[in-house]
């Protein structure tokens, strides 16, 4: 599963997909006036974001689990194996039931929400990974480790629906964008801080660590208020204004936000249910191909594979010891995810991926080729120097574009009155492609090190055209404008007559 998904929200069949990217209301006169948009600045300017921050912070923490939860399997593979006995089959087993029990989260993630709440589901979340990070650490076989790895998916599976939903809900419009983005970059840090502490302690330690932004999450959420859009759609008025006003600052007026929630969340109950079978009519279809296409094409890139086993990948190259490796993959993440959040709305969308894909290209390409000098004996001191630049090329390029674009493109392109039913297939799709991917990886690696990686530059290739035939630029586009275009493009394409 890419690490990157901070799109994510879209996995589940629940009403509050649209905050990310949509106003929280389309009103054509306003609710409450004003005398003037200058006022409308100031008092927005003068509210307290105290406990936004606060609120988000410790949201965060739940993305950081998830990120320390994807990056545990890949410093810790030959200890684990050596100390329990396990063989390869099982231990592809342990690293990739992770996204079994995270897909049975997505999908599960919504309804939940909605029935206890966004800090309900976050306490759930953080009890299911705290059971599982403590049956690894006590495990004495294949069993119990694989039970408490499942466990730890369920949970963050769970997370990676309701944490950028309660930053969306909590946030002032003028920085929804900004703190929904401390989800994505938060889950890569998790995964970088996982593969450098592994690489210096024991494997059991390393899961006791995975306790901790649990245990501050669950502590954390003592102190801040419930999602107050949550509160007004169950009914709870009263609530609903205590925990509005603790975010925006007690001498904030917030009644004509109150107004737009209100409004909003009585348009959008108004909508009828999409079922999944709706999906497919031939208005929706262009969409739905879009979406599990990219997603398609964001997993069979190889970055589960090659995220979670990448030591043990270094090692196979020959390099001395897969730490130094581990180290360098994990430095990368953080920055060249900083620099993606940056040019997405500067180069837009579609460029974006292509550059991404083409470097994952290259990458794949350069390991596979490393691989291939190795088995036939040629060049033996330039191979592990092009496994590793071959690795950390594939990397940069899936962390500045194929991570977090394909989710962001996804919840842009399918009309509101679709947006739950679609984003469940498609997070299906995605940890269904996770799944295959990392338990495939190794079994592959054993077949061919070089024909592995070689797979995976054809797929990139395949994105590559695909995005380019398919996927239009959604950048500045409103959703009307993007549905306009994605229909007017559809009637062009012979399949979709």
């Amino acid at each position: 599963m890419a690490i990157e998904q901070y799109k994510d929200v879209e996995n589940c069949d629940n009403q509050g997909l649209e905050d990310l990217q949509e106003p929280l209301v389309k009103l054509e006169k306003k609710v409450v006036s004003y005398e003037d948009s200058e006022s409308d600045e100031s008092v927005e300017s003068s509210c307290s974001i105290a406990m936004v921050l606060l609120s988000t912070s410790v949201a965060v923490c739940g993305s950081f689990e998830f990120g320390s939860c994807v990056g545990y399997s890949a410093p810790t593979q030959s200890a684990i194996r050596e100390d329990l006995g396990l063989s390869l089959a099982e231990y592809s087993m342990f690293g990739s039931i992770l996204t079994i029990g995270a897909m049975l989260g997505a999908i599960t993630s919504g309804r939940i929400a909605d029935f206890i709440g966004r800090k309900g589901a976050m306490r759930m979340s953080a009890i299911f990974c705290i059971a599982g990070w403590l049956a690894v650490y006590f495990s004495n076989g294949a069993s119990c480790l694989d039970m408490g790895r499942f466990f730890t998916g369920y949970g963050i599976g769970v997370f990676s629906y309701v944490v950028p939903i309660f930053i969306a809900e909590i946030a002032p419009k003028h920085l929804r964008g900004g703190l929904t983005t401390l989800n994505q970059l938060m889950i890569v840090v998790g995964a970088s801080v996982a593969f450098l502490i592994g690489t210096i302690v024991t494997w059991r330690t390393l899961a006791l660590t995975g306790l901790v932004p649990c245990i501050v999450l669950f502590v954390g959420l003592f102190l801040i208020p419930e999602s107050p859009r949550w509160l007004a759609k169950v009914g709870r008025e009263k609530e609903f204004h205590s925990a509005l006003q603790k975010l925006r600052g007690k001498g904030a007026d917030i009644s004509r936000e109150v107004a737009e929630i209100q409004v909003y969340i009585a348009t959008l109950q108004s909508l009828p249910k999409a079922r999944m079978v709706d999906l497919f009519q031939r208005k929706y279809i262009r969409s739905i191909i879009i979406g599990v296409g990219l997603m398609v094409s964001q997993q069979f890139s190889g970055i589960n594979g090659i995220s979670f086993y990448v030591s043990e990948t270094f090692a196979s190259a020959g390099l001395s010891s897969g730490t130094t490796g581990t180290i360098a993959y994990a430095c990368v993440q953080v920055p060249i995810t900083l620099i993606g959040a940056v040019l997405v709305d500067k180069s837009g969308r579609r460029p974006l991926i292509m550059v991404s894909a083409t470097g994952t290209f290259l990458g794949c390409f350069l390991a596979g080729s490393s691989f291939f000098l190795k088995a036939h004996n040629m060049f033996p001191e330039f191979v592990p120097l092009m496994a590793v630049t071959g690795v950390l090329i594939f990397i940069a390029s899936f962390s500045i574009g194929m991570g977090a674009v394909p989710w962001l493109i996804m919840s842009e392109i399918f009309p509101i009155d679709i947006k739950g039913a679609a984003g469940s297939l498609v997070v299906l799709v995605n940890w269904l492609g996770a799944w295959a991917i990392s338990y495939t990886f190794n079994f592959l690696m054993n077949w061919s090190n070089s024909g592995t990686f070689f797979i995976y530059s054809g797929f990139s290739v395949l994105t590559i055209l695909f995005v380019a035939k398919l996927v239009p630029e959604t950048k500045g586009k409103t959703l009307e404008e993007i549905q306009a275009c994605i229909n007017s493009d559809s009637r062009e394409l012979p399949i979709l007559k």
